[in-house]
Order: C-alpha cells, then sequence, then structure tokens
C-alpha cells in the first residue's frame, strides 16, 4: 500500500513541478544585422598578422552580392 501512495505522490509532485516550471523566451530569428560581414571603409586599419588567426571584420573592397531569400518547405508532413 505505501508503495501506491508514493507513487501518486512522487507523480502529482512532478506535475506540479513542470506546470510551476519557468518558460523559456521564444528566440527572435536571424535578421541581416545579427552577421557580421566584412566591411570597406576608408582609413580602416589593415591588421598585421603572423600564423593562423581569425579576423573579424575584415576590410575588404567587393565580396558580391548578399542576398537573403526565406526558405519556403514544408518539412515533417508527407
Amino acid at each position: 500500500m505505501t508503495f501506491f501512495v508514493q507513487l501518486v505522490v512522487y507523480i502529482v509532485s512532478a506535475l506540479i513541478s513542470a506546470a510551476l516550471a519557468p518558460k523559456p523566451p521564444k528566440p527572435k530569428p536571424a535578421s541581416l544585422e545579427d552577421f557580421e560581414a566584412p566591411t570597406a571603409e576608408e582609413g580602416r586599419p589593415i591588421p598585421v598578422v603572423f600564423g593562423c588567426v581569425l579576423i573579424t571584420g575584415a576590410n575588404v573592397v567587393w565580396y558580391g552580392d548578399l542576398l537573403a531569400t526565406p526558405i519556403k518547405s514544408k518539412s515533417g508532413k508527407k
């Protein structure tokens, strides 16, 4: 009999803790401002690098046509 009482108490406490748990905020979708694309600015210093180093925000003259197209495909449904 005590086993069933403990089982019921465990299930009830699990349901209460799941209901009272804080919900994480939904992340906003990424926009073009969130990406660090290379830029071309006059007067910007050129870094001198020896070895293999990751340079963020490189200064380039032409990077190509940056185009964002939404993905319109259905997934998970057959």
